[in-house]
């Protein structure tokens, strides 16, 4: 019987992990040596504090890994001037994926214009520089019908990803969750999972309800796995092995 792991290859899963670098303790030797990681992975992307970004563009100049930063991060209640300007600094230092926190109080309040309009401001300074925008509803606050709408909101704003959460908030990416976040946009836009996902058979599971990112620190884990899952169905299957 064919699995999923069959059907992949290590870039098809390397690929879909944004390896992250947020907590607020991290210091200089983690950040550096979990860009270097990132970089022996071949994962998508880093995601790292704002205050790191210039450290991980030159530690990864040329190794195909991006560098993401986060903007209004973690609760988005900052001014949309304020997140403008955070995006506007990233970009100029080099980062080409921003992850942004919607305002949560907004989207709960109704005001959903204030919403879509915020992420707009960020897309508009995004995609002229070549870079995507993933937005943040951090779910664990939210009633389906928001999430729905936040959703519905980033799409027609422009973005490029809906994201779970910070991993900041009490509870991170659920399967109900991203099954209805997936139902709510088009396949233009892709789904990520943050908070939670910290095994292999974690990330195949959320990439069969058709999720194209994750947020992992648990990156080196999740890859050995795979790579040695893949090793052992080679030998059991010699002649599918390509």
């Amino acid at each position: 019987m064919t699995s999923l792991i069959d059907l992949l290859s290590y870039e098809d899963v390397a690929k879909t992990i944004d390896h992250s670098l947020l907590r607020p303790e991290l210091d200089d030797a983690f950040i550096t040596d979990g860009c270097k990681l990132a970089a022996r992975y071949q994962v998508a992307s880093v995601c790292c504090r704002p205050a790191d970004v210039p450290r991980a563009v030159e530690l990864l100049a040329g190794t195909g890994v991006a560098v993401g930063t986060v903007i209004g991060f973690p609760h988005g209640g900052s001014t949309t001037e304020a997140k403008v300007f955070e995006a506007e600094q990233a970009l100029r230092q080099g980062a080409t994926e921003l992850d942004m926190v919607i305002n949560i109080g907004a989207l709960k309040s109704g005001r959903d214009a204030y919403v879509r309009d915020e992420i707009a401001a960020i897309v508009a300074v995004a995609h002229p520089a070549g870079a995507i925008v993933k937005v943040i509803m951090e779910n664990a606050y939210l009633d389906d019908d928001q999430k729905v709408r936040g959703c519905k909101l980033a799409e027609a704003a422009g973005a490029d990803f809906v994201k779970t959460s910070t991993g900041f908030a009490p509870t991170g990416a659920t399967h109900e969750d991203l099954a209805l976040m997936r139902r709510s946009v088009s396949p233009r836009i892709g789904v990520k999972a943050a908070g939670g996902v910290r095994t292999l058979d974690g990330l195949l599971a959320v990439m069969e309800l058709g999720v194209t990112r994750i947020g992992a620190t648990q990156t080196a884990a999740i890859l050995d796995d795979f790579k040695s899952r893949k090793a052992l169905a080679a030998e059991a299957h010699p002649s599918a092995a390509g």
